[in-house]
């Protein structure tokens, strides 16, 4: 994982997300997960290029709570939270170039190939 990204837990959410200064990408992922795994180098890679958003991650086999709060029956489920909102939710994998033009408006509009 890449060191741009920060592990969050039930414990430290409403801290590192939803009172963050910045939009937030979380990732709602488990170690089992395949598509999960496949997506992780594409979630690195965008932390890496866009430090104006910070990205999170969140595994939902040890954070239950918060996975509930926010109805994540399917992983991998993105979610996109500004001042503390939900504006954006994604669901399964996808490759990077449609990830980068669903997360466009957040990481400076501009989309990465």
């Amino acid at each position: 994982m890449s060191e741009k990204i920060l592990e969050v837990s039930d414990a430290t959410f409403e801290r590192e997300v939803l009172q963050a200064e910045s939009p937030v990408v979380i990732d709602f992922w488990a170690p089992w997960c395949g598509p999960c795994r496949a997506m992780e180098p594409v979630f690195d890679e965008l932390a890496e290029q866009h430090t104006n958003v910070k990205f999170t991650k969140l595994n939902v086999d040890d954070n239950m709570q918060t996975s509930a709060r926010y109805q994540v029956l399917s992983i991998p489920t993105l979610l996109v939270i500004d001042k503390g909102e939900v504006v954006k939710t994604l669901i399964g994998a996808m490759p990077k170039a449609r990830l980068s033009a669903e997360l466009a408006p957040w990481l400076g509009g501009v989309a990465a190939a």
